[in-house]
């Protein structure tokens, strides 16, 4: 079958998805002006589809092919849950049409549909419908700034209130205008860390997505220094490189990256600070994951070597959640606590009243906010920037700053 012929079947389905779907809006309104505007986005979806997929034509600006893509997925979304209430709004019609027939022992038409059904379906389909719209509009780069106690077993008194920041999943590949980041760098600096930790994915896919973004983060300040480790973004993998020589040539510039920050990129070693006379063990591994799925990178036997037994405090950084309950914790009990991101707690999650739900939670059991067993912590940051969807709904970007104190348990 000629190639094109086999795309008939999938947008043939497509078109029926839409006018099925439809069938909910249209009971609910006969706006002229909102069928209109049904099918341009209809339309505009089966473009974007047969350009993508059948023609194979990319936008080499990452940045609206992101936006782009973004949007058709979310009216995907929208008309996936208006079919789903179509298909209960009909067999709620054909329960009524057996009992009918049942009931009179003849022929009945079948009952309209219902009005309070395709109502409801439409409010629920365009609720998250609009929270992604709103986060792709005003979420994106609205940074927080999250204060967390972080309890330490036998914390030395000269350590309490030592002040560390956090940033993760920076994704400066996903990055439309360097404005913000900006506003959020000079955030991180108005809160005088002591230390700084950023804890993997720096670009996307490629290490010179970073390069327009150096000199801005290059600024961010801390009396001790800024301390870095590679997320699952930060080695190329994603990419199918021409050869050899080139992905490890993008391995290399993404080390030269760092260095160009400034940063301390820990690849599978420790540092040893002193603060009023104390030692604080910082610990960084290469991206470790539990997952299959992701290439593991990371040997923390080898970054904890040599660490002097008389730390008051062990830090370790690592990029993938899953990494403190598989290693961390069986093997490592002295390590007080660990700085992890990589779920961007799925820049989508349900917060209501204390409750908290995301998509993430399929794969990550510690997928966002502070985690404690028995003396150990762990704390999921939910990233500084976005990839795939470019905006946040739920938790916004986020800025963490610590302040140890001792554990009182």
């Amino acid at each position: 079958m000629p190639a094109p012929l086999r795309w008939i079947a999938p947008f043939l389905f497509l078109l029926f998805f839409d006018v099925y779907a439809f069938q909910l809006v249209k009971t609910v309104t006969a706006s002229l002006w909102v069928t209109g505007v049904y099918w341009l986005l209809a339309a505009f979806t089966y473009v974007v589809v047969f350009a993508g997929v059948v023609l194979g034509i990319r936008l080499h600006n990452n940045a609206r092919r992101m936006y782009i893509t973004a949007v058709v997925f979310m009216l995907f979304i929208f008309k996936f849950l208006l079919s789903i209430f179509t298909l209960a709004d009909d067999l709620v019609r054909l329960l009524k049409l057996a009992y009918l027939w049942l009931g009179s022992g003849s022929s009945a038409a079948l009952p309209e549909r219902s009005a309070v059904i395709c109502m409801t379906g439409l409010i629920v389909s365009g609720v998250p419908f609009l929270a992604m719209l709103h986060g792709m509009a005003r979420n994106a780069y609205r940074y927080k700034v999250r204060n967390v106690a972080l309890p330490v077993q036998n914390l030395p008194d000269e350590l309490t209130g030592l002040r560390i920041v956090q940033i993760s999943d920076i994704h400066t590949g996903s990055f439309i205008t360097d404005k913000p980041i900006q506003r959020a760098v000079a955030l991180i600096n108005n809160q005088q860390p002591d230390l700084v930790f950023f804890t993997g994915d720096l670009v996307n896919n490629r290490a010179s997505e970073a390069a327009p973004y150096l000199h801005i983060f290059s600024k961010i300040k801390a009396r001790y220094g800024v301390f870095s480790v590679l997320g699952n973004h930060d080695y190329g993998d994603y990419v199918q490189w021409p050869s050899e020589q080139q992905y490890r040539g993008n391995f290399e510039e993404m080390r030269n990256n760092h260095s160009a920050l400034g940063w301390n990129l820990l690849l599978n070693e420790h540092r040893i600070i002193n603060h009023k006379g104390h030692k604080i063990a910082i610990i960084g591994v290469e991206n470790w994951s539990a997952s299959p799925r992701f290439k593991r990178y990371g040997n923390l036997q080898q970054a904890y070597q040599n660490i002097p037994s008389d730390c008051a405090v062990q830090l370790l950084l690592s990029h993938d959640p899953s990494h403190w309950k598989a290693e961390v914790l069986p093997q490592f009990p002295n390590i007080n606590a660990t700085f992890s991101g990589h779920t961007h707690a799925f820049q989508f999650a349900i917060r209501l009243f204390g409750f908290k739900w995301s998509p993430v939670q399929l794969m990550y059991k510690e997928w966002v906010g502070l985690y404690r067993q028995q003396q150990q912590c762990l704390y999921v940051n939910p990233g500084f920037g976005f990839v795939g969807y470019p905006g946040r709904v739920g938790y916004l970007p986020e800025i963490t700053v610590f302040e140890l104190h001792r554990s009182k348990v």
